[in-house]
C-alpha cells in the first residue's frame, strides 16, 4: 500500500527482460524515433518553404506534423532511454508530465483531423465557397482550437488523475505513463471520478468521428457525381491520404481502448500501445508524401536546392 502523496516515481512496464532483447528494443525505437524527426521535419520545412504549399490544406498537414513530433517525442526517448540503461524508473513530475503531454498531443490530433476533413468537405462539395469560408485568418482559428481544446482536455484528465490517492503500488502496466493505467493505482472509492472524465473524453470522440464520417459521406456522394474518370480520380487523390491516416488512428485507438478484458494481457497492451502511440506520427509522412504528387515535387525542389548549394559552398569559400 502507498500513498501518492509519499510517491516519487513510477515502475513503467519493459518491452522484455532479457538484456540483448532490450538493445534491440532500443535500437529498433530509436531508428523508428529518428525517421519520424526526418519525415515530420522534411513535411514541415517544405511546406514552410514553398510558397505553392501556403493553402488550408498544407497549412493543417503542417500542423498534423507538429502534433506527430510532439506526440512521439513525449513516449520514445524514455523508453528507448530505459531500455539502454535496463530501468524501468520514472520520476512522479515526468510521469505527469508525460501523461498531460501525450493526451494534449493525441487529443489535439484528433481534433485536427476532424478539422481537415471539414477541409476536404468544403474543398470538394463546395469549392466556390472554399476561398470564403477557409480563408487564412479561418484557418489559424480553426487550428488554434484544435492546439486549445487539446491543452484542456491535457490539463483536465492531468489534475483529476493525480489528484486521487493512489493506493495500489508504482507499477504502471504500459511502457508510458497514460491516463487508464494510472487510474488502477488509484483507491477503489475514488475510481468512478477519473471514469467520468474519460467517458466525457469517449463522447467527444464518437462525435469527432461522426463528423469524419458525415464528411466522407458528402464527399464519396459529390466525386461520385464527378462526369469524368480523371475528375474522379484527383478527387479521391486528395482525399486518400487524410482517410488512411484517419482510419489507423481510429482503428488503432479504438481497438486499445474497447477490446474485451477477455483478450487483454501485459504483451498485447504493449502491441497495441505501440500501434496507435508510435506507428501513425512514424508513418503519417509516409502517406501523405507518397500520395501527393505537389509534395513530392516541392520536396525534390527543396532537397535538390539543399544539394546544389551544399556541392557549391566549398568552390565558393575557396575563391573568396
Amino acid at each position: 500500500m502507498s500513498n501518492s502523496s509519499s510517491i516519487t516515481q513510477f515502475l513503467l512496464l519493459p518491452f522484455t527482460d532479457t538484456r540483448e532483447l532490450q538493445l534491440l528494443h532500443f535500437w529498433l525505437f530509436l531508428g523508428i524515433y529518428l525517421a519520424a524527426l526526418l519525415g515530420n521535419g522534411l513535411i514541415i520545412t517544405t511546406i514552410a518553404w514553398d510558397q505553392h504549399l501556403h493553402t488550408p490544406m498544407y497549412f493543417f498537414l503542417l500542423n498534423l506534423s507538429l502534433l506527430d513530433l510532439g506526440c512521439i517525442s513525449t513516449t520514445l526517448p524514455k523508453s528507448t532511454a530505459n531500455s539502454l540503461w535496463d530501468t524501468r524508473v520514472i520520476s512522479y513530475a515526468g510521469c505527469a508530465a508525460q501523461l498531460f503531454l501525450f493526451v494534449f498531443f493525441i487529443s489535439a490530433e484528433f481534433y485536427l483531423l476532424t478539422i481537415m476533413s471539414y477541409d476536404r468537405y468544403i474543398a470538394i462539395c463546395k469549392p466556390l465557397h472554399y476561398g470564403t469560408l477557409l480563408g487564412s485568418r479561418a484557418c489559424v482559428h480553426m487550428a488554434a482550437a484544435a492546439w486549445a481544446s487539446g491543452f484542456l482536455n491535457a490539463l483536465l484528465h492531468t489534475a483529476n488523475t493525480f489528484s486521487l490517492p493512489l493506493c495500489k503500488g508504482i507499477a504502471v502496466d504500459q511502457f508510458f505513463c497514460e491516463v487508464p493505467h494510472i487510474l488502477k493505482l488509484s483507491c477503489s472509492y475514488t475510481y468512478l471520478r477519473g471514469i467520468f472524465l474519460i467517458v466525457i473524453a469517449v463522447c467527444l470522440g464518437i462525435g469527432c468521428f461522426t463528423f469524419i464520417l458525415f464528411s466522407y459521406v458528402q464527399i464519396f456522394r459529390a466525386v461520385l457525381r464527378i462526369p469524368s474518370e480523371q475528375g474522379q480520380h484527383k478527387a479521391f487523390s486528395t482525399c486518400l491520404p487524410h482517410l488512411t491516416v484517419v482510419s489507423l488512428f481510429v482503428s488503432a485507438g479504438s481497438f486499445a481502448n474497447l477490446r474485451p478484458p477477455s483478450i487483454s494481457s501485459a504483451s498485447l497492451d504493449l502491441v497495441v500501445s505501440v500501434l496507435y502511440s508510435v506507428v501513425p506520427p512514424a508513418v503519417n509522412p509516409l502517406i501523405y508524401s507518397m500520395r501527393n504528387q505537389e509534395l513530392k515535387d516541392a520536396l525534390r525542389k527543396l532537397m535538390a536546392g539543399f544539394f546544389s548549394k551544399a556541392l557549391h559552398f566549398p568552390s565558393s569559400a575557396y575563391h573568396s
